[in-house]
């Protein structure tokens, strides 16, 4: 799925908070926000591999949710919730395409890497693909009531999440035809940065 739905799923597991325990809220969302975007920035460095960790986060999620119930403060909060951000952004790419320029395609069967089983996970393809109209619904979904719940800046996060979400969206097969043109005429230095699924 898309970073923007990535993001606002942070986002909108921590809104809870906002209810219940406000004065922890604003952390809580920033850890959500965090986790949900930190595991793309593997993007060009082994994606879906370097920083994914499907199961990972969730062993770290728990005892981190724990300490954050038993000594709730700022920076346990932000951390309990930045790994169930980063958790449910791994699990969220496993319900999506496979890792390849043209997801819609259907020719990779590799979704998620699992260090802890050693393997590719493959794609269930229930969002066909990062962008796809079900990947917008879903974004769409989640941050219109996120809108009218949260506050600034959490409100603009989101708004500027959906915007960017609405565009790439329109733009995602486009973007697929003009990568191999755009990223074969990097300069040297920066090719060994550029995932081979963009030169084909």
């Amino acid at each position: 799925m898309m970073l923007p739905t990535h993001a606002v799923v942070g986002v909108a597991i921590a809104v809870p908070l906002v209810t219940f325990a406000p004065e922890f809220a604003p952390a809580a969302l920033a850890g959500g926000l965090t986790g949900g975007i930190l595991p793309d920035l593997d993007l060009y460095a082994g994606h879906r591999r370097t920083l994914h960790y499907p199961t990972g986060y969730l062993l770290a999620a728990v005892p981190a949710g724990l300490l954050a119930a038993a000594v709730p403060m700022a920076l346990t909060v932000s951390l309990a919730f930045a790994l169930f951000g980063a958790t449910a952004h791994c699990r969220m790419d496993r319900y999506g395409g496979g890792l390849e320029l043209r997801p819609w395609e259907k020719s990779s069967e590799q979704a998620v890497y699992d260090h802890v089983r050693g393997e590719w996970r493959a794609p269930k393809r229930w969002v066909p693909y990062d962008g796809s109209p079900h990947d917008l619904l879903l974004l769409s979904a989640m941050a219109v009531p996120l809108w009218f719940v949260l506050d600034d800046p959490f409100r603009l996060v989101v708004g500027c999440a959906l915007v960017v979400g609405v565009v790439y969206a329109a733009l995602r097969q486009w973007l697929a035809s003009i990568a191999p043109i755009v990223f074969g005429h990097v300069p040297d230095w920066l090719a060994d940065y550029v995932p081979d699924r963009y030169r084909n």
